[in-house]
């Protein structure tokens, strides 16, 4: 079969090798998925075997071609269409039809204008062959100026509360001698106008600019569920919903503001939620996950740190493995790595950064051991690669064993849940009182 070539602007193409009895009988489709995020939105199409697909964009209205070779259009496939949901940033619609004999195309109507990345993934854990599509806005958001501007947006809707309740207050004072005037007058009371909000004094501005962020990083995410419990409780979303009141309790502290590396079920690359943190200039990072192991029998939390040696345990040194296999279980487009600077990333530890971990990882880990039993009665260290910041205080919670059934119900349990964010919250909190960030001019 001759391959055709779509000579046009923004072509992708990924060509895989088929044997004879591929080209004759094609690819079936096992499974398609959409994972919309406001950061990018992902197209998985499963098959179970590698597939050829050229892809192109086209303009008014905004649209992503995708051209698929050796290929019958089938009922899986158009499952696509209802995918879509309606709040998803990018992709307003689907279309999918057999364009020629043997090549399937899929037309993805948009939102707006994306760069596409397509790479396709080879079978890993439960996964067959994947080919995946990923739509990243043509310009990226400053995550800084966003956490600042939430930050804003939020002592307004505070002040302005305030301001509400005042206004209500002295609108109830004043009716009696509104009603007498009106009486007498016969002519109602002109309204008072709202006062302005005083400028922000020196110490409040002071207070922004020493600004205290905390990343949170919940583990896994969208193509990389994490572990799975005994009834189907998956870590990816017990570790959001643990890491959303983390969020919402944080920033309700003065001078304190979280930023969530995913704040929905999609994935993020291990070096981009690294980079995340660094981005926004953080003060600490903590990520979230939920252990597992081979037997139900294991049970209790966990608090680890980086280390610049050998683990401090074989199952620290199982468990940084396990964690930093996820980039090949979510799937990341190899061809956009910069090996050269994700080795320098990863190779760069400081022992101040590890020293301060330990720190805030025991006040962490003492708190937590209020709440439920711990796995081992000291922070641990092994080479997680997503606690390399060089230059930010970095740690690991693994909250309970989601593989052990009794942890699994409590892991669902809203109760336990927040108990545990109250335990994370007090040993941040108690650590930053001891050990008191720098103070860093932000913009504002």
């Amino acid at each position: 079969m001759r391959r055709r070539n779509l000579l046009t602007g923004g072509l992708g193409t990924v060509v895989l090798s088929f044997g004879p009895a591929q080209l004759a009988w094609g690819s079936a489709i096992v499974a398609v998925r959409v994972w919309p995020a406001a950061e990018y939105t992902r197209v998985t199409i499963e098959s179970d075997q590698s597939l050829i697909a050229n892809h192109f964009v086209a303009d008014n209205p905004p649209r992503l071609v995708v051209d698929i070779e050796h290929l019958e259009l089938s009922p899986a496939l158009r499952e696509l269409v209802g995918k879509v949901r309606s709040d998803d940033p990018y992709i307003s619609s689907v279309r999918v039809g057999q364009n020629q004999p043997r090549v399937v195309r899929l037309v993805i109507d948009l939102k707006q204008a994306v760069k596409p990345q397509q790479f396709a993934l080879t079978p890993v854990a439960a996964y067959q062959h994947r080919l995946v599509f990923d739509l990243y806005p043509t310009e990226e958001p400053d995550p800084l100026l966003s956490l600042i501007r939430d930050k804003d947006t939020a002592e307004r809707e505070a002040a302005q509360e305030v301001q509400d309740a005042l206004g209500e207050f002295i609108g109830r004072v004043d009716k009696p001698l509104a009603q007498s005037n009106a009486n007498t007058s016969g002519t109602a009371p002109t309204p008072r106008p709202p006062a302005a909000p005083p400028p922000p004094t020196a110490a409040q501005k002071d207070r922004i600019n020493r600004l205290i962020v905390v990343a949170i990083d919940p583990g896994h995410g969208g193509e990389d569920p994490g572990a799975i419990g005994p009834t189907g409780l998956k870590e990816k979303d017990v570790v959001l919903q643990v890491a959303l009141q983390l969020r919402d309790k944080l920033n309700t502290k003065p001078g304190m503001r979280a930023m969530l590396t995913r704040d929905a079920d999609f994935f993020v690359p291990l070096k981009d939620r690294v980079a995340k943190a660094r981005r926004v200039q953080a003060d600490l990072f903590v990520s979230i996950h939920a252990d597992a192991f081979f037997t139900p029998e294991a049970r209790g939390a966990s608090v680890f740190a980086l280390s610049q040696g050998g683990a401090t345990s074989t199952a620290a040194r199982w468990m940084a493995q396990k964690e930093n296999a996820a980039d090949v279980v979510g799937g990341v487009n190899a061809a956009t790595k910069d090996k050269q600077v994700l080795r320098a990333l990863l190779d760069m530890s400081t022992t101040a950064q590890i020293k301060d971990s330990l720190r805030v990882g025991n006040e962490v880990l003492s708190r937590i051991g209020s709440v439920g039993r711990l796995h081992k009665p000291k922070v641990e260290q092994a080479g997680f690669a997503v606690l390399k910041a060089p230059d930010i205080p970095s740690i690991l919670v693994e909250t309970a064993f989601i593989s052990n059934p009794d942890e699994e119900d409590k892991l669902r349990d809203p109760d336990y849940q927040q108990r545990l964010v109250q335990a994370l919250f007090s040993g941040i909190e108690r650590y930053f009182a001891k050990n008191p960030p720098l103070s860093r001019n932000r913009a504002t």
